[in-house]
């Protein structure tokens, strides 16, 4: 029999995995040699929709295998064959695509794109839930945070703080009435790690967060998930309901006397419920707006109670380190970042998606090895790490080895693990004045310096990108960066002023560049930008005034034609139209 494993995550199903499955049923159903299952997405979204055929032993992945394509495929499995050019990864020679696995270490991914995400059964077969049998039959609750402690594990949400030492923090919270919370409220622009583990493998997260619950003596946990990921939520709440009916979730688990009511609650899109105390206002019923600390969660965090909180990932690691022991995952990474990290690759690369590698790898080992270097094979001029809260690394500096501390001295984070990769056609003026916006879209506007000092930080790179800088907008942008992480209260606002300040450490030249020289260079900000026709290559071939919206393109059939700058709006779109590169930008 040939098992065909669909990849059905949010991405595939963007792609046509939908049509796909469908095509599949519609030419196998019935058909006695074939088993169709869904999965996750095994991480290469950028080759969606993704097939594995799993026969006599081997996989054979398929890349780009739409639904226009299937009737073929089908053929050709039926008659015991293969179409070698569409598969991406083989099980008997290296491909072109291999690379893109080849550094990966998965740990908390290892089951996405494997299993059926809602099948309980395919997750027990795959060694599903035995760690959390063993935690609460073998092993007393010190023993717990002792193997999470030997592993090195640091919180992968953002701020690396050590897991086993949070999770002391709350077991040893006075107190009977515990809480633990998973924090799936993913909002950086270009992550999607936890919505693809959600999607992928909801039970590993369960168990994980269960584990914690057992070692830290919570009753209830709450899943904390954007709204705008409802195939996670769907699965999730599936997945629980399953581990209920099982015994691995509820009351008396395993006919022991630990129980564990899990819930879910779904976000409303505010960014700054990631932040851990404006999350907990939330689950309360209250506005999401951050308070001070001390107190600290793990003594006083659901209406008051001791309240662990992690996010997706870090519960994702946790039945590996279980039943493997600490010394299995600690030995991945370096000596103060332990064991791997799941990053999400975007921008301007290759090969977009979700990897899982040792933490110690170099971001030019990603993006060259990995992430099969830069789209239509540009240079790679930054990365933006840690999405708003983060800031942009410099080519320059992309042997940088990945870990928390090397990443912070870059002025950057390695936060939830987003990664956004820019090329020489980025303006980085321009990037520092999106993730601003953002920042102030997401402001809960509780801190005058978070709510006031961005929106005119803001304004002041809408200035400089519009051609209207001064050489004072450099200065008041680096003082009003200093106040603002000086003078708010949470994570959000104390990074805000990050993507301009690594902007503006390197990538200075750009800077002035948009203020003295009224130049874009780059060649983004519209403003500062003019479109022109190149006579000796213009034909007269009239695709520049067919395209142009508002008629600044003009000229007669075979002679030069025009582009009057007063009236065009630098669209582009003569620029893309003109075959014979007669169209420059200046």
């Amino acid at each position: 029999m040939k098992i065909l494993r669909v990849g059905y995550n949010s991405c595939g199903i963007a792609a046509g995995a939908e049509e796909t499955l469908n095509k599949l049923h519609a030419l196998l159903d019935g058909n006695a040699n074939f088993e169709i299952k869904r999965t996750g997405c095994n991480g290469m979204c950028y080759l969606e929709p993704v097939i594995d055929v799993i026969e006599d032993g081997k996989i054979y992945t398929y890349g780009w295998l739409t639904s226009d394509k299937v009737e073929k495929f089908v053929e050709a499995l039926e008659k015991g064959e293969h179409i070698e050019d569409w598969i991406v990864l083989h099980p008997d020679h290296p491909t072109e695509q291999s690379s893109y696995q080849d550094k990966q270490v998965k740990l908390a991914t290892k089951n996405i794109g494997v299993i059926d995400p809602e099948s309980i059964d395919d997750y027990l077969a795959a060694d599903g839930y035995k760690a959390l049998e063993k935690v609460v039959k073998t092993m007393d609750r010190q023993q717990v945070i002792d193997q999470v402690r030997a592993s090195g594990l640091r919180g992968r949400g953002g701020a690396g703080f050590s897991c086993g030492m949070k999770w002391q923090f709350a077991k040893d919270a006075p107190g009977d009435e515990k809480y633990m919370i998973c924090n799936g409220d993913e909002g950086d622009p270009g992550a999607f790690m936890d919505r693809s583990t959600l999607e992928g493998d909801p039970h590993g997260v369960i168990e994980g967060m269960t584990i914690g619950a057992y070692t830290v003596g919570a009753q209830t946990g709450f899943f904390y998930v954007r709204a705008e990921y409802p195939l996670a939520v769907k699965r999730l709440r599936l997945a629980i309901k399953q581990a209920e009916e099982r015994g691995f979730s509820g009351k008396n688990i395993l006919g022991t006397d630990f129980s564990f009511t899990l819930h879910v609650i779904e976000g409303a899109g505010a960014f700054v419920c990631g932040e851990e105390t404006a999350l907990i206002a939330s689950i309360e019923g209250k506005r999401g707006m951050p308070r001070t600390r001390p107190p600290f969660p793990a003594t006083h965090g659901i209406w008051a109670k001791p309240t662990n909180n992690n996010n997706v990932e870090t519960y994702a690691n946790i039945p590996y380190i279980l039943r493997e022991g600490g010394a299995a995952f600690s030995k991945y990474g370096t000596d103060l970042s332990k064991g791997t990290k799941v990053f999400a690759l975007a921008g301007k690369i290759k090969r977009g998606g979700m990897i899982e590698v040792p933490m110690g790898i170099t971001i030019n080992e990603i993006v060259n090895e990995i992430g099969g270097g830069i789209a239509n094979d540009g240079k790679c001029k930054a990365v933006q790490m840690g999405g708003p809260s983060g800031g942009c690394i410099p080519a320059h500096l992309h042997d940088t080895p990945i870990d928390y501390e090397k990443i912070t001295a870059t002025g950057a984070i390695v936060g939830s693990g987003g990664m956004v990769f820019m090329d020489h056609e980025t303006c980085m003026v321009d990037i520092a004045r999106y993730f601003l916006a953002f920042t102030v879209d997401e402001s809960c506007g509780k801190c005058t310096f978070c709510r006031v000092g961005t929106k005119r930080m803001l304004e002041i790179l809408e200035r400089i990108t519009a051609g209207e800088g001064k050489e004072e907008d450099i200065p008041m942008l680096q003082k009003l960066c200093d106040s603002i992480i000086k003078g708010s209260l949470c994570g959000l606002g104390q990074t805000a002023p990050n993507p301009v300040l690594t902007t503006l450490r390197y990538f200075r030249d750009e800077y002035e560049a948009h203020i003295r020289d009224r130049k874009c260079p780059a060649k983004k900000c519209k403003a500062l930008i003019t479109y022109r026709v190149v006579e000796d290559k213009c034909t007269g071939c009239t695709l520049c005034s067919k395209t142009c919206p508002v008629g600044a393109a003009t000229g007669e059939r075979k002679k030069v034609h025009h582009i009057n700058d007063e009236i065009c709006t630098r669209c582009g779109f003569c620029k893309d139209a003109c075959k014979f590169d007669a169209i420059t930008v200046e």
